[in-house]
């Protein structure tokens, strides 16, 4: 079970499944942090396992292959997001708290932490890391289907509701932040981060049937 799992499903984690989401915490953490310092290529299990304090078979227990430990990190924000979701009003309309949501990830302590932005920097311009979070991009629109289906009463397995606006959602913030990322590191502010969301969902809610006006 991931954490994403456990938010939505609302279980009560037990004190070994605790420790079994710190561990695989701490290996993504020191994936993401060495990949910062040496470069993807550069980073082996070895140094991974060594870093988060554990044998390589304790690794292995958690991931296949350092990539996949390394994108798993991108987890963490989906947490929040389904987190901030769930914790919404229900009465309240549907993408109006999906971009509160966005909007309290964004402005959240990863966005404003120099190393977390360096982290994230860094994945996305490894190539061989994108196959992982693409993996890691599918779990977090599950997570979001089914905290939508359960908002709105609709059948994730039987109806494309739930899906469609996890995935759009989804896709929504990730080019967004993707953008962000992108920009020079003098011009990552979070008031800018903050604006291309409300800019994103703006534009979700009036549809894509016809381009803004030229500026």
């Amino acid at each position: 079970m991931t954490v994403v799992s456990a938010v939505v499903e609302g279980e009560a984690i037990g004190r070994r499944e605790r420790k079994k989401l710190a561990t695989r915490a701490a290996l993504s953490g020191a994936a993401l942090r060495l990949s910062v310092e040496h470069g993807v290529d550069r980073v082996t299990v070895e140094q991974i396992a060594d870093e988060a304090d554990v044998a390589v078979r304790t690794f292995f227990n958690y991931f296949s292959n350092k990539e996949e430990a390394i994108a798993a990190g991108d987890l963490a924000t989906t947490v929040s997001l389904v987190e901030a979701f769930t914790g919404l009003p229900a009465d309240e309309p549907l993408l109006d708290s999906l971009r509160e949501a966005a909007l309290l990830v964004v402005t959240g302590d990863a966005y404003r932490d120099r190393d977390r932005v360096e982290e994230m920097r860094a994945i996305r311009r490894a190539p061989a890391l994108l196959p992982h979070l693409l993996a890691a991009y599918a779990e977090q629109e599950r997570a979001l289907s089914a905290a939508v289906a359960s908002r709105t009463g609709t059948d994730a397995e039987k109806e494309l509701f739930p899906d469609l606006v996890a995935a759009t959602a989804m896709a929504g913030l990730r080019v967004v932040v993707q953008r962000w990322l992108a920009a020079p590191a003098d011009e990552l502010d979070g008031t800018r981060l903050a604006e291309l969301v409300e800019a994103t969902f703006a534009q979700l809610a009036e549809g894509l049937a016809t381009p803004p006006p030229r500026r």
